[in-house]
């Protein structure tokens, strides 16, 4: 198995926090929180990454709010800064780990979004009714709070066994222990 080392200087390196700043602005340029970010972004995108290099960035407590939208769910919303971090992470090692999933999972994955998923459908709907002789059946799931409820130390385990950078698993540690602080607290 190929693992990875040295990606910790990648992450932090200036032109992959613009581009993660560019990511998580996307359709939220009119935001007051991102117009303030920006009102200073070299200063803030340099003080970002100097706590990032000093490993003293720690992310910010998570805003929590109620949203109807059909059904009632509980959010957490990461700050700004924090949210261009998480990109930040992603760039690196989201190509790492996406060779690795199943062909046909389209869970938040590129170039694998609702059409692509169609497409694989009908694929397997004809190969399994042959000309409508069988029926077919399709499962939608959505697991339950699986963000809240996934196991960060099973998480972390199948991150350590390809990344061997001690500061990017740090860093994940840090991210995954605000979620786990806000999980904890009673809404």
């Amino acid at each position: 198995m190929k693992t990875y080392k040295n990606l910790y200087n990648v992450i932090i390196s200036l032109g992959n926090l613009t581009l993660a700043w560019r990511k998580a602005r996307k359709g939220k340029t009119k935001k007051n929180y991102v117009i303030f970010f920006e009102e200073n972004l070299i200063e803030n995108l340099l003080k970002l990454q100097k706590e990032l290099k000093s490993q003293t960035y720690f992310p910010r407590k998570l805003k929590t709010f109620i949203l109807r939208d059909p059904k009632t769910r509980k959010i957490s919303k990461s700050a700004f800064r924090d949210r261009i971090v998480h990109h930040a992470l992603c760039n690196i090692i989201e190509p790492i780990f996406d060779k690795t999933f199943i062909y046909d999972n389209c869970a938040n994955r590129k170039g694998k979004g609702t059409l692509f998923a169609i497409k694989r459908f009908n694929i397997f709907l004809r190969k399994v009714t042959k000309n409508k002789t069988f029926k077919a059946y399709c499962l939608k799931a959505d697991v339950k709070h699986y963000f809240n409820e996934i196991n960060h130390r099973i998480l972390l385990g199948i991150l350590q066994k390809k990344i061997k950078d001690i500061k990017v698993l740090q860093l994940i540690r840090s991210i995954l222990r605000e979620r786990e602080r806000e999980r904890r607290t009673i809404f």
